[in-house]
């Protein structure tokens, strides 16, 4: 493998793209650049949805989990496609059909009051940011294999170049982007499996399958049944309407294609992870059995691809990289401007979109600092899991079809269900054994129904 080539073709993408970005991907008005004025159809809605979890934090980390745990992160994972089909079922329709929503804030203020607005917005910004560190971490590990960058540089770079153009586009820009980073990541990566197992694996498909049985029966054996039912909670409920989906539920042309585009996005899902975490078993008997598990993905290319696939590929990942980081980003400047300035003052359509703008860079620099403090991808995301499902969804979920919900609820929610979060996150360390996720959705229903009871009765006084 050359790698001078490898570096001319990924930085002459980067390049280019950086370029029709700044020529052509520019919003001139803030419903442009928050909801591409609610136009978008099922292709793009079902494209960008499924290029966040083509992309490298689910890629990489699941190829990685299989290496060392085998089949077991996908059981857990299946609850992921469970999640989208029941969004698109019962959540995403009722979320477009609101009036004059750009975001979850939106939404959330509608039902409980500005105050709930604002907090939601806080933490909606939070859990961007979050999860845009841990894509930045992603594309990081993406430059330090291939080209022996210093972690700080890999990350910077990532950030740099895709807040160059998020800045100055909109969400319809981002979605054709991932639409089409989509497209080619999930037709070459399954060539990697393929390649992998009848052309470089000995004894092929029946070596996987002994690798496949050693690799879960380890996983079953180091992973406790609670710790297991964590992770599938976590799958379920983390990622669900984060800031990016809901802005795609939002955007779309109709109700039906919000629907569509979630339960269709599930599908694919599971047949996505399977395929990565049947990668991951695969590379067992490739790499080197000590490689570590955000690593496992890159060395498998590495050793399997001529330089002209190899650089294809690195293209592939480093693109899908950037789509997912900026939706992220994207959404974090919505969030930011919608949810916390504007409720707080009055903003002209153009001042909107500076704050925009501007709150992207923002997020995008504290992100990148985050970044290099990030020890795993899988692990990252689940931290972010953590937090936002019970910080956010019993207050939007139940808000959706209680017919008169009640601020109190909501705002106790959202706060309990935030400090829990944090509690077994961050502070605990006894919690290390009982996935926070489990008694901070618990924590955030218990004070939803108090909130509920006692603003009811103080309706009624």
């Amino acid at each position: 493998m050359n790698p001078a080539l490898s570096a001319i073709v990924v930085f002459a993408y980067l390049a280019a793209l950086v370029f029709v970005a700044l020529r052509a991907r520019v919003a001139r008005d803030f419903d442009d650049f928050s909801v591409a004025r609610r136009t978008l159809p099922l292709a793009l809605i079902f494209g960008s949805i499924a290029a966040t979890y083509v992309g490298p934090g689910f890629s990489i980390g699941f190829v990685g989990r299989g290496f060392q745990t085998g089949f077991l992160f996908l059981c857990a994972g299946s609850a992921y496609a469970v999640q989208n089909i029941l969004v698109g079922l019962l959540v995403a329709p009722r979320l477009r059909e609101l009036k004059n929503c750009c975001t979850l804030g939106d939404a959330i203020g509608q039902k409980y009051g500005w105050s709930a607005q604002i907090i939601a917005g806080i933490i909606s910004l939070g859990l961007c940011t979050g999860f845009s560190a841990v894509m930045i971490k992603a594309g990081g590990v993406v430059l330090t294999d291939t080209f022996g960058l210093p972690p700080w540089l890999s990350v910077s770079l990532i950030a740099v170049i895709t807040t160059s153009y998020t800045a100055f586009g909109g969400l319809r820009a981002s979605v054709i982007t991932d639409a089409f980073h989509f497209a080619l990541f999930a037709a070459l990566l399954p060539i990697v499996l393929i390649c992998a197992m009848f052309f470089h694996l000995k004894g092929g498909p029946s070596t996987f399958f002994n690798e496949a049985v050693a690799a879960t029966s380890y996983g079953l054996k180091s992973t406790s049944p609670i710790q297991l039912a964590g992770l599938a909670v976590s799958f379920l409920l983390g990622e669900t309407l984060i800031p990016p989906y809901a802005n795609l539920a939002l955007a779309s042309r109709t109700s039906k294609v919000s629907k569509s585009g979630f339960i269709i996005a599930g599908i694919f899902s599971i047949v996505w992870f399977a395929v990565m975490t049947a990668t991951g078993v695969t590379a067992r008997g490739i790499v080197p059995s000590n490689t570590p598990e955000d690593h496992v993905l890159i060395e498998l290319i590495r050793t399997l691809m001529p330089v002209g696939g190899y650089s294809l590929l690195l293209v592939a990942l480093i693109s899908i990289v950037l789509s997912s980081l900026d939706s992220l980003l994207n959404a974090g400047a919505i969030v930011f401007t919608e949810d916390i300035i504007k409720p707080l003052t009055s903003l002209s359509d153009r001042t909107a979109l500076l704050i925009g703008r501007r709150a992207t860079v923002l997020i995008a620099a504290v992100a990148a600092v985050s970044a290099i403090w990030i020890q795993s991808i899988i692990d990252g995301l689940l931290i972010c899991y953590g937090i936002w499902a019970p910080a956010i969804l019993p207050a939007l979920i139940i808000g959706l079809w209680v017919r008169r919900p009640r601020p109190l609820a909501g705002i106790l929610s959202m706060g309990v269900g935030t400090i829990t979060a944090l509690l077994f996150g961050f502070v605990l360390p006894a919690s290390k054994q009982i996935p926070g996720i489990i008694p901070a959705l618990g924590a955030a229903l218990a004070a939803y129904l108090i909130g509920h009871r006692f603003g009811k009765i103080k309706a009624g006084a």
